[in-house]
């Protein structure tokens, strides 16, 4: 009887599958998850193929390839979609009360939500805004690599229930009234003003291989880069140093930091416990 293969053989099969998936994404499709972390990156694959009812690797390979359809699927899997409107409460206070007032001096404001996914936190910006005056003034640019994302997004609905849980983050951010405020509500669903919306552009963009498109005043970017390798981390950082004005805000999540940022030294900490920071030089 033939002995079964050695795990370390299982494990290295699984690493030729798993590079030569990601080889064929990139030239079929010009998405690159090359870089990304291995176990969550490893989690998306074991989940889309269970999605496709494929059993081995090189057949998910077969199936992405030749189904652009299979492959919008991958991509919802493999996204960032975790997302919650006043996600880490703490730096939505952070940035109320340190960055707001910096943003009051400048005649008009650009704005960068990276990886928005289904728009939750680019709504908390609009709120924001609107509570602190700046609305008018301000240009919201929302970004996503995952266009069926992005459509939700752009939709701006938010089912009844999941905003009363979401009202909790808004006063411990600061917030000044209540949420229903700035939704029109069903009994069901509640869809964001449209007024918070006209300032808003939904594109999509690919932070691992587009360039950047504009001068911000305000970068957020929560609890995307920890889904990188420390490669894709720099790679990405310099483009946010790049894309910031001079004294502009970078703001990430509470996990994530300047660690592999080739220009940590030109900021400076914001405020102890969020990971905020501004740019000096």
């Amino acid at each position: 009887m033939r002995a079964a293969p050695a795990r370390t053989e299982i494990q290295s099969l699984e690493e030729i599958e798993t590079k030569l998936l990601l080889e064929a994404i990139s030239l079929r499709y010009g998405y690159d998850f090359r870089e990304y972390a291995v176990a969550p990156l490893h989690r998306s694959i074991s989940a889309g193929m269970s999605a496709e009812g494929v059993a081995t690797i090189s057949a998910y390979q077969d199936r992405l390839l030749h189904d652009e359809g299979s492959m919008q699927r991958f991509l919802s899997t493999v996204g960032v979609s975790v997302t919650s409107m006043f996600r880490e409460a703490d730096t939505w206070r952070c940035i109320r009360e340190e960055i707001v007032p910096m943003l009051r001096t400048f005649p008009s404001i650009r704005i960068w939500s990276v990886g928005c996914a289904t728009g939750e936190e680019v709504y908390s910006l609009a709120i924001v805004l609107r509570e602190e005056g700046l609305y008018e003034k301000s240009s919201i640019y929302a970004t996503d690599m995952n266009e069926d994302a992005l459509a939700v997004a752009r939709v701006a609905a938010v089912p009844v229930e999941r905003l009363r849980t979401y009202e909790h983050d808004y006063l411990r951010s600061g917030g000044q009234s209540s949420l229903a405020t700035f939704f029109t509500s069903t009994s069901r669903i509640g869809r964001l003003r449209r007024d918070l919306l006209r300032n808003v552009t939904w594109a999509q963009h690919n932070l691992v291989t587009d360039a950047s498109f504009n001068d911000f005043h305000l970068i957020v970017c929560t609890n995307v880069l920890i889904y990188f390798r420390p490669a894709l981390q720099q790679r990405a950082h310099h483009l946010f140093y790049d894309s910031l004005v001079r004294s502009g805000f970078l703001s990430l999540g509470q996990r994530e930091s300047l660690i592999f940022a080739p220009e940590s030294s030109r900021y400076t900490h914001v405020r102890s416990g969020v990971s905020v920071f501004r740019k000096v030089r």
